[in-house]
């Protein structure tokens, strides 16, 4: 799962998640940027395409490395 979270303040603002497939808001402010992000079919097509980039990849690495040390 990919996972990118954006803060304000300290506060998570917004967050996108790979299982979930778009961008959530959690304040009043994240939600308006979180709409406006979905509504955006690129952004998220890019956002998507990460899971594929940075988890796939380095997956098999991290499984490949668990295999050899037990």
């Amino acid at each position: 799962e990919y996972i990118r979270s954006s803060y304000f303040n300290k506060k998570e603002d917004t967050r996108f998640s790979s299982s979930v497939g778009k961008f959530v808001g959690f304040t009043e402010q994240g939600v308006k940027s979180a709409e406006y992000w979905n509504n955006d079919p690129s952004k998220l097509s890019a956002m998507k395409a990460q899971k594929e980039v940075y988890c796939l990849h380095n997956i098999q690495i991290k499984y490949d490395n668990a295999l050899t040390k037990s």
